[in-house]
């Protein structure tokens, strides 16, 4: 049996190219070899953290936020021939990507075309539900049509409460095949001296990243706090400068990442779901701001607000007053479970 595993993590901000970064990690320790497929950021995010490992390019998805949260839900519908395009394009390219090598699994985290007939073919998501507001019934139907077509979804969350996904990932019905693996993070938790009183953890589709950057930082600048902001942005060579009591980074990875996050107080960003699972691993009091318009992360950012466990609030709202209460909320812990990573694996052996 050939013993490459293709991993094609959709790129849609630098969540589920992060939470694929474990994956890759135990299949190397298993002695399978990881060929890594995507686009833009998240590949070049890859490539940094894995440069010896062979990668492929993908056609893109090109989602485009809207600058308002009202027109979200039309910027995705006017996107949405668009990505039927790319999911077209991306089945072409893996049909050529298997045609020229040996695979004896794929692992496709939200891309659904990444998949073939003859090779077992995983998707992972942790979106069982897709929230929506009215249409949420069809936007759930509709991605669960596509979820049908691999042989297994893998949810990275908790089978049982507690868990982190809350409906997002445990549907009242489903008929789908699934294996919950506990959550996924790179990142190991470390008691370390503070550095920073704040950081600031930024990443996500444009315009709304750079949004919400420009107004942290105006916010910011008006403070005495030790702050970090990490932009997000996957460039050529990794830079940092200081301005006042700001440290900036475009981008950090790997431990570098891990060790800013242990000595930071406060974490404040998006709520999306890897963030999520990457700061309840890391034990982190954390403010999130979803990012306006997408339902998932208001779902997300609402729901831990409501457990008391991190406050949040709209992104036109947030200023430093809202930092105030942070005491009445508990911060995240872990939910993590050890993943048998042989035994999951082992369902690339089963075609």
């Amino acid at each position: 049996m050939n013993k490459k595993v293709l991993v094609a993590p959709l790129n849609w901000g630098l969540g589920h190219a992060t939470r694929c970064i474990p994956i890759i990690n135990a299949l190397l320790a298993e002695g399978l070899e990881p060929v890594i497929a995507s686009d833009g950021v998240a590949l070049s995010l890859l490539k940094k953290e894995f440069p010896k490992l062979l990668t492929k390019e993908l056609p893109s998805y090109n989602i485009e936020y809207s600058k308002k949260g009202s027109n979200f839900k039309l910027k995705m519908l006017l996107n949405s021939p668009k990505i039927a395009h790319a999911i077209s394009a991306e089945k072409k390219a893996i049909k050529k990507i298997i045609e020229e090598e040996k695979f004896c699994g794929i692992i496709s985290d939200n891309r659904m075309g990444v998949r073939h007939k003859s090779i077992p073919s995983v998707f992972i998501t942790h979106q069982l539900t897709v929230l929506s507001g009215k249409t949420t019934s069809i936007s759930t139907k509709l991605h669960n049509k596509y979820i049908k077509k691999f042989d297994v979804c893998w949810v990275p969350d908790m089978a049982d409460d507690p868990n982190l996904s809350g409906e997002l990932g445990h549907p009242r019905r489903n008929n789908i095949p699934v294996t919950y693996l506990g959550p996924l993070s790179r990142f190991e938790y470390q008691i370390v001296p503070k550095k920073y009183d704040i950081m600031v953890l930024l990443s996500g589709p444009e315009p709304q990243r750079t949004l919400l950057e420009q107004k942290l930082f105006y916010e910011f600048e008006q403070s005495d706090k030790r702050i970090v902001f990490v932009r997000g942005l996957i460039e050529e060579t990794q830079q940092t400068f200081v301005k006042n009591n700001i440290t900036i980074h475009n981008y950090l990875t790997g431990k570098d990442l891990e060790d800013t996050i242990n000595s930071s107080n406060l974490i404040i960003s998006r709520s999306g779901y890897t963030t999520v699972m990457d700061l309840a691993k890391l034990k982190k009091k954390a403010f999130f701001i979803p990012t306006p318009g997408q339902f998932e992360q208001e779902y997300l950012a609402e729901r831990l607000t409501v457990n008391k466990l991190v406050p949040s609030c709209n992104q036109n709202e947030f200023t430093l007053t809202k930092l105030r209460d942070l005491n009445a909320y508990r911060g995240l812990s872990s939910f993590s479970t050890d993943i048998d990573y042989r035994e999951l694996f082992h369902f690339f052996q089963s075609k």
